[in-house]
């Protein structure tokens, strides 16, 4: 049997009478490059079949060209999420978290092993060069199979069984992918919010690449950007997800003008974005985001003095009660969202811990299980979440369709009596002086939870699982870090249980991946080694020992090689009950609400939406593109 499906773009000549991309639908950003002929007219721009956004079906309003928004980050890195908000991809998720073409005309499977694209006829990067099939090959090619630039081979979504897939240009306007088995990854993979890197403006990249420079002139750009290497060179001036250089031609909807280092990065909009509404109006509606640079500590207390016209990253529920104070005084509005990870706090034993003694402790599922089962989620709950969110393990939400309640249920009843039992029959029912428990070595049981130093809600948090856990006969101590160094440490063995966030996505559909279930990327705290091992293909770190890890890795294999969503809805299935049993993430709380602000005059935000990183890319399903600003609220 052929499992065949395909997903068509809509057409501009099926909506959009010609006269609707007029001169009088340019954005007055435009005019002074549009008098003296530096830029070409809208519907030379434009794709022949741009992507419409109908609005008004969406119960928005159709907006109006112009303005600047202004945004908080707290570093140069964080102007990636232009890249996440803007959420420009190949495909992507819509609303509700169906995949639908973007840049892309259409695509079409076969077999989920043989993926055909079309490209939008006429569809330009935005310096005006065309996008054609040379840019996916160019990727795929000179980049993700040269020895130098990707010495580790492409990434695990590209390879099956191994093997990058065979890449065929079929015509000026589509490409192939295949395989000789099913990837049913690569399309999720795709429409992520740090997407896969599939296609590259090579007409502007190919001056830094050495197969196709001038050696003398090569060595010439490589002095003039300091570069020891061309490999060095070439990935700095290519780098989509982190927009760091000015002159690399963009598909998104607005371009970073700004070269690092600075303390303002200003983006403006793309001439050539392959979007617009149902009048015929180019998106995006917005001129400019400017993103200021701002300690992390204060970009809440900015906010609430009306320093922000939107403002999500570096604020938390904890910051809700002065934000919406702050409505009183500034023209700002507080949104509330519902965050989409599996636990908004969670604890990570570190199954890698390099602690012979505290690993051979922590891989044994009776000590992960009373560590669950002695925390009193509803107080925490009450003392940190007003009571507003949902006490769960780490699993997935129930806006998900792999929802189940046992998972969700899984040890998480505040049961001291039965943690302090399964402690007794694991063998540490011997105290000290002070009520803690002998670890087999004679150590008193004292468990460091090592954090990033960026979140009070997590401290608070821990206090009081501190008060929990002593009742078990276990002592808690915090240790901040910074990020960088905390996960150095975790890499390192050195961390023996770490505070975070669950699984990141929480509402999973069964065609996408389960692979935050299993070992699989160097950043999963609880198995770092095994993570690391896995996406260096065996070079570094180690392979799992733990029978019930060994089965979820077994799963997973299994989904890659699926053909069917049944079939892939059976594996995640059996895989999250196994997660959730085994306690490998100990989940608190879930369904929390993450304060989204925006200026009263901004245009389309929607009042409710479920935040996180991946599949919703934090704003990106709800198309900053098509918000605008409006008059006075």
């Amino acid at each position: 049997m052929i499992n065949r499906r395909t997903i068509l773009g809509l057409t501009a000549s099926a909506f959009i009478p010609g006269r609707l991309l007029a001169a009088d639908r340019e954005p007055a950003f435009f005019k002074t490059q549009l008098k003296f002929e530096k830029l070409p007219a809208l519907a030379d721009r434009l794709p022949k079949t741009p992507r419409i956004v109908n609005l008004s079906a969406k119960g928005r309003q159709p907006g109006r060209h112009g303005g600047t928004v202004r945004t908080l980050i707290g570093s140069q890195k964080d102007i990636r999420l232009m890249t996440i908000y803007g959420y420009t991809r190949l495909v992507g998720y819509d609303e509700k978290l169906n995949m639908i073409p973007d840049i892309l005309e259409s695509y079409e499977v076969r077999d989920e092993r043989i993926f055909t694209f079309t490209i939008r006829d006429g569809h330009k990067w935005s310096d005006g060069t065309p996008l054609t099939p040379e840019d996916f090959r160019y990727c795929l090619e000179d980049v993700w199979l040269n020895d130098e630039l990707s010495p580790g081979g492409p990434i695990t979504a590209l390879r099956v069984d191994g093997k990058p897939p065979r890449f065929e240009i079929i015509d000026p306007l589509t490409v192939r992918y295949s395989w000789d088995a099913p990837n049913p990854d690569f399309l999720p993979k795709l429409a992520a919010a740090q997407a896969l890197m599939l296609v590259l403006p090579a007409a502007y990249l190919k001056q830094f690449h050495k197969k196709y420079q001038d050696p003398f002139r090569l060595a010439g750009l490589m002095k003039e950007y300091q570069a020891r290497k061309w490999t060095w060179l070439h990935i700095r001036m290519s780098r989509q997800y982190r927009p760091e250089n000015p002159d690399l031609p963009t598909l998104d909807p607005w371009r970073n003008t700004t070269r690092p280092p600075a303390g303002q990065f200003v983006f403006e909009r793309n001439p050539y974005f392959h979007r617009i509404d149902e009048n015929g109006l180019q998106l995006p509606y917005i001129d400019r985001f400017v993103l200021n640079i701002s300690s992390s500590e204060i970009i809440a207390a900015k906010t609430g003095a009306g320093e922000s016209d939107l403002q999500c990253f570096g604020i938390d529920f904890s910051d809700y009660t002065f934000l919406k104070d702050a409505e009183k005084r500034y023209p700002i509005k507080v949104h509330l969202w519902k965050r989409t990870q599996g636990a908004r706090v969670a604890l990570l034993p570190n199954l890698n811990c390099a602690d012979p003694v505290w690993q051979s402790l922590l891989h044994d599922v009776r000590m992960r299980r009373a560590l669950s089962l002695a925390i009193d989620r509803r107080e925490i709950n009450k003392a940190v979440f007003y009571g507003l969110a949902t006490e769960s393990a780490d699993t997935v939400l129930p806006e998900s369709p792999l929802y189940r309640p046992e998972f969700a249920e899984a040890w998480i009843a505040h049961d001291p009596e039965k943690a302090n039992a399964l402690l007794d029959e694991m063998g540490l029912d011997t105290r000290d002086d002070d009520g803690l428990r002998l670890l087999p070595d004679g150590r008193s049981a004292q468990i460091i939870v090592e954090t990033a130093g960026e979140s009070t809600l997590e401290t608070d948090v821990l206090e009081l699982v501190t008060d929990h856990w002593r009742q078990i006969g276990i002592a808690l101590f915090i240790r901040p870090s910074q990020r960088d160094v905390f996960r150095s440490r975790a890499m390192a063995g050195q961390i023996m249980m770490s505070i975070w966030s669950g699984i990141d996505n929480g509402v999973p559909t069964a065609d996408m991946s389960p692979d935050q279930l299993a070992p699989t990327a160097d950043e999963q705290l609880q198995w770092p080694l095994w993570g690391v091992h896995y996406i260096s293909h065996g070079k570094i770190g180690e392979a799992p020992d733990m029978p019930k890890v060994i089965e979820l890795m077994s799963l997973l294999k299994r989904w890659r090689r699926s053909t069917t969503s049944q079939e892939r809805a059976a594996i995640w299935t059996s895989m999250l009950g196994i997660y959730t049993d085994q306690v490998f993430s100990i989940g608190i709380v879930n369904a929390t609400h993450q304060p989204v602000i925006s200026s009263a005059k901004l245009r389309n935000l929607p009042d409710n939406g479920l935040y996180g990183f991946d599949p919703t890319s934090y704003l990106g399903i709800y198309m900053p593109d098509t918000f605008w600003l409006g008059g006075e609220a």
